[in-house]
C-alpha cells in the first residue's frame, strides 16, 4: 500500500497545519483559528485539486523543507518565496509534481510573512472540534511542526489546475485597515480618536497569529481603570495599557478586558497576515454597514 505521508525535514520558524478554522465555539472559550491569509490557502488548494476545506501548511518567514513518502502534487502560494525540488528550481503559485523521497524546499519569504503549502489530498491529521487547525492560544489541534514530524495525507480529490502561474495579491507596502467604531470608543479622548485614524503606525515584530501589534503614537484614554472581561471578535482593535493598538487575528482570545476602539473589516485581514514588521499601517475610518 502506498505510504501517503509527508516527513518534515526542516520546520522553519513556525509552520502549522491550518484549514478554515473552528468558528462557532467562542461560547466554550475556543478561538476560531484557521489560515490567517484564507484566500491564499484557498488558492493553493484549488491549484492541487483540493476543496477549500482541505488542510494546508502555513509557514512563517523562512519556509520549511518536506519529503513526501510517495509522489505528490503540491502548490506553494501566499508570500512569494523560492521553491525547489531536490535542489532544482520549481514554480511558485502553480501545481508541482514532487517524486517520492524528493526534498521539497519552501524558501524564505521575499515579501510578506506567510507562505502556504497545499498537497493533493490535504493534510489529514485528526480533527478537533471539526477542524485540523493548530491554535497557538488554546493548544488545540496538532502541535507546530518540528523536524521529524510525519503528516498523513489524504487521497487526491481530482486533477490539479493547469496553469503556469496563478496571480496572487502582492504583500502590502502599506497596510490600510478599514475600521468601524468599536464598542468602547468612548473610553478614549476625542484627540485619541483623531490620532488613531490620522497618524501612521508600523507593524511591530512582536505580533503573532493572535494579534498584529503596532508601533506608533499612544492613544490616550478618557477613562481610567479596566473593563470586566467581555467578548472579543475577529478584527477587534484592542488598546492595552501602553496605548498602541493590537488587531486581533485568527487565534485571538474569545474574551478580554482592554477596551476595543474599533473593528477591522474582515476583508482587510488577509493583508494584515502578510504585513511584515516595519510595514506602515493606516487605520481608515468608514461608516457602519
Amino acid at each position: 500500500m502506498t505510504d501517503r505521508a509527508l516527513a518534515v525535514v526542516r520546520a522553519g520558524a513556525l509552520t502549522t497545519v491550518q484549514d478554515l478554522g473552528r468558528p462557532g465555539h467562542a461560547h466554550l472559550g475556543v478561538p476560531r483559528s484557521g489560515a490567517l491569509d484564507a484566500p491564499a490557502a484557498a488558492l493553493v488548494n484549488r491549484l492541487v485539486g483540493n476543496p477549500v476545506t482541505a488542510a494546508v501548511l502555513e509557514t512563517t518567514l523562512n519556509g520549511c523543507a518536506l519529503r513526501p513518502r510517495s509522489a505528490v502534487t503540491v502548490a506553494v502560494g501566499g508570500a512569494p518565496c523560492a521553491v525547489s525540488v531536490d535542489g532544482r528550481p520549481a514554480a511558485w503559485g502553480a501545481a508541482v509534481r514532487v517524486p517520492a523521497g524528493a526534498l521539497l524546499e519552501v524558501g524564505a519569504a521575499v515579501a510578506g510573512v506567510r507562505s502556504y503549502v497545499a498537497v493533493a489530498g490535504g493534510i489529514t491529521v485528526e480533527p478537533v472540534l471539526g477542524s485540523r487547525s493548530t491554535d497557538l492560544l488554546s493548544g488545540l489541534g496538532p502541535a507546530p511542526l518540528a523536524g521529524g514530524t510525519v503528516l498523513p495525507l489524504g487521497r487526491p480529490y481530482g486533477p490539479h489546475a493547469r496553469v503556469d502561474v496563478a496571480p496572487q495579491p502582492r504583500p502590502p507596502a502599506e497596510l490600510v485597515l478599514r475600521v468601524t467604531p468599536g464598542p468602547r470608543a468612548d473610553w478614549f479622548t476625542p484627540r485619541a480618536l483623531t490620532v488613531f485614524t490620522s497618524r501612521p503606525y508600523r507593524v511591530s515584530p512582536a505580533g503573532n497569529r493572535i494579534g498584529l501589534r503596532t508601533e506608533g503614537p499612544a492613544l490616550e484614554r478618557a477613562r481610567t481603570g479596566e473593563l470586566p472581561s467581555e467578548g472579543m471578535v475577529l478584527g477587534a482593535v484592542q488598546v492595552p495599557p501602553d496605548g498602541r493598538p493590537v488587531v486581533f487575528l485568527a487565534d485571538h482570545p474569545t474574551t478580554g478586558g482592554y477596551p476595543v476602539i474599533a473593528v477591522v473589516r474582515h476583508r482587510d485581514l488577509p493583508a494584515a497576515a502578510q504585513a511584515a514588521p516595519g510595514t506602515p499601517v493606516r487605520f481608515l475610518a468608514v461608516g457602519r454597514r
